[in-house]
Formats: C-alpha cells, sequence, structure tokens
C-alpha cells in the first residue's frame, strides 16, 4: 500500500501543474553549452601520442545530438541547483537556531507550530474526498494511515520553505550563489523580431510556433514579463514551426509580411489570441482588421517572400538541438514549456542581480 500511496501522491503533483510539457516531445534545451566538465581541457584520451580531450568529446557530442547533450547538461546544472538550494536552506535554519540557542531539530519543530496548524481531522477528510477516485474502493479508514504521515511531511516541507524564505530576506547580503548556469549562443540576424530597447540588459530569445498552444499560453506570461521589467528586457521571436502543425508556417510569414507596415507584433498578438483562424484567407483579414494595407499585405503573403526565412528559424532551432516550442532562452539560459511568471523572474532577477 505504501508504494501505491506514492504513485498517487506523485499524480497528484503532475495534476497541480508542477510539471508542464511543451507542443513537442520532451522538452530539451540548446547547443555551445558550458563543459560537464570544470576542465574542457583535462585530457581523456591519446592516440598516437595526440590527446583526446574532454571539450573534443562534447563537441563531438552536440554535433551527434545536440538535443541530448543540452538534456542532460540542463538536467546536471538543475540538480545541482535544487541540492545546492537545500543546503543553502540547512545553513540559515542552522545558523539561526545557534543564534537562538536552540538545537537545529527543535527550532523547527517550534518555527512549524508557529507557522501552520497540525494537521486536522477535517484536513484529512478533504484531502480522502479530493483524491479517492485516484484509489477507488478504498475508505477513509483504510487510507487514514497513510494519508495522515503524507499530509504531516508536506506541512512540515511547507513550513521549512516560509522559514528559509524568510531568513533569506534577513541574510540576503550573507547568501550569495556562485553555481553557473549553462548559457547557450543564440545567433541573431537583422530581421529578427524584436519587442524592447536593444541594450536592455536582459534578452529572451524565443522559439516559438503560431498554432501551438503553450505558445499562445505562454505570450500572456511574457506581456506580464514586459509589463514588470520595461526597458530591462528585449523579447526576440525566432520562427519553429512544427511539423504537425501545417497551418503555422504560413502564419509565421503573415507575421513577417505585418512587419513591413511596421506591424509585425500587432499580427503577432492577433494570430496567439485566436489559433483557429491562421488559414490564409482569414490572416488577410486580420492584416486588414490591425490597419495593414490589404493589397500589400495579400502580395507579401502570396508570393512566398518569407518562406525562407522562417525555414532558417526552424533550421538553426534545430541545429541547436531545439524540439518542442516554446523554448526561450534568457540571456542564454534555457527555460522550454509554458511555465509561470515566477520561472521567469527568478531567472531574470539573478541575472540583473550579476550587472
Amino acid at each position: 500500500m505504501k508504494g501505491q500511496f506514492q504513485v498517487w501522491a506523485a499524480a497528484l503533483l503532475v495534476s497541480a501543474g508542477i510539471f508542464s510539457s511543451a507542443c513537442a516531445d520532451e522538452p530539451t534545451a540548446a547547443a555551445q553549452s558550458q563543459p560537464l566538465s570544470a576542465n574542457p581541457d583535462q585530457v581523456v584520451a591519446e592516440v598516437g601520442g595526440q590527446p583526446i580531450t574532454l571539450k573534443d568529446v562534447d563537441a563531438k557530442w552536440e554535433a551527434f545530438d545536440a538535443a541530448e547533450r543540452a538534456r542532460v547538461v540542463q538536467a546536471m546544472y538543475q540538480n545541482r541547483r535544487n541540492m545546492l538550494e537545500q543546503l543553502v536552506g540547512d545553513r540559515l535554519i542552522e545558523n539561526a537556531a545557534k543564534a537562538a540557542g536552540q538545537t537545529t531539530e527543535a527550532f523547527l519543530a517550534a518555527d512549524s507550530v508557529k507557522r501552520l496548524p497540525a494537521i486536522s481531522e477535517a484536513d484529512i477528510a478533504q484531502f480522502y474526498e479530493q483524491n479517492k477516485e485516484r484509489l477507488p474502493g478504498r475508505t477513509l479508514e483504510q487510507l487514514r494511515g497513510e494519508i495522515q504521515p503524507f499530509l504531516d511531511a508536506r506541512r512540515e516541507q511547507q513550513a521549512r520553505a516560509m522559514l528559509v524564505e524568510e531568513l533569506r530576506t534577513k541574510n540576503a547580503g550573507a547568501v550569495r550563489v556562485m553555481l553557473e548556469a549553462p548559457r547557450y549562443t543564440v545567433p541573431r540576424s537583422a530581421g529578427d523580431p524584436v519587442r524592447g530597447p536593444a541594450d536592455a540588459p536582459i534578452t529572451i530569445v524565443e522559439f516559438s510556433d503560431y498554432q501551438c498552444p503553450f505558445c499562445a499560453r505562454v505570450n500572456p506570461t511574457l506581456a506580464k514579463v514586459r509589463e514588470t521589467y520595461g526597458d530591462k528586457v528585449n523579447i526576440v521571436f525566432k520562427d519553429f514551426p512544427l511539423p504537425n502543425h501545417p497551418e503555422a508556417p504560413k502564419a509565421s510569414e503573415a507575421g513577417h509580411c505585418a512587419g513591413e507596415q511596421k506591424k509585425y507584433w500587432e499580427m503577432h498578438d492577433a494570430m496567439f489570441a485566436n489559433q483557429r483562424t491562421l488559414q490564409v484567407p482569414v490572416l488577410k483579414q486580420t492584416a486588414r482588421a490591425i490597419g495593414l494595407d490589404g493589397g500589400a499585405f495579400d502580395q507579401c503573403l502570396d508570393s512566398g517572400k518569407y518562406a525562407a526565412t522562417v525555414r532558417g528559424g526552424k533550421e538553426l532551432g534545430e541545429r541547436m538541438g531545439v524540439n518542442s516550442t516554446p523554448t526561450l532562452y534568457i540571456n542564454g539560459r534555457p527555460l522550454i514549456g509554458a511555465v509561470p511568471f515566477e520561472n521567469f523572474k527568478a531567472i531574470i532577477d539573478e541575472e540583473l542581480a550579476r550587472k
């Protein structure tokens, strides 16, 4: 039963939206990252006296499978970062407990009591009612012995997180994180649509698909980023129409055609606002609705003038290992999928602190 309940608990995390996915397969990142080793010049083999370094190995791996290499690099960083955050929290709590003249265990227990009420019978019953369909046929009495410790552990984790956040705020000047995140060089071209000042300290490059629902979902989040950070952020759009979205390539062309009349972003927002209207005749109606010269727009779109530009964006992304949308890079740091604003904020704040 214990294992079954753990599966149930894991399913709850998924249903709560902690994990998100993009339009394509499992999200991966891109190319030109830091080597996995701290020393890329480390010699790992010799052939006839000629050395092969880790840098050589990584370059070969990147050429062979950029997406997989990026996935591994990002996973390594994320796991290290997660454990680093745990260690920072542990150290802050230990110092606070020492200052209070208590053991860490006693300090945590006392703090937890002050922050959150103990798990009640009503909490157990509510949890059971919300989730009983996951384990049909099991009664509350049968599950009580599993639910109680699960809720107790979750409460302790919540209280600890609240405490660590408070201690980090109080000791902001004493906490420095130096672990470097993987960064990727995303080539830019003069024709890339850009929102925001060129000299902004934060650049977000987005590989996106106008027919992808997750890309549409992240668009309001990017609007909130612009609203929150203003001239500190610029956003660069890269076309990455997926093969299973037949209307996406022409929609990307439509954006560039609108850009000829200085209304790229108006067309961009209109297409994401209603992804059911990406057929060419409707795109032409949308162009007129946002105030474009209809004749010039139609001629541009029908001619396929920007088809090569759109293909170029897709090919660039593929070379970098992009295989799902949206894939974004914040100052070269990957962020994949329709993630919440808080994910953007965490990276942007870190990057601004580095300036």
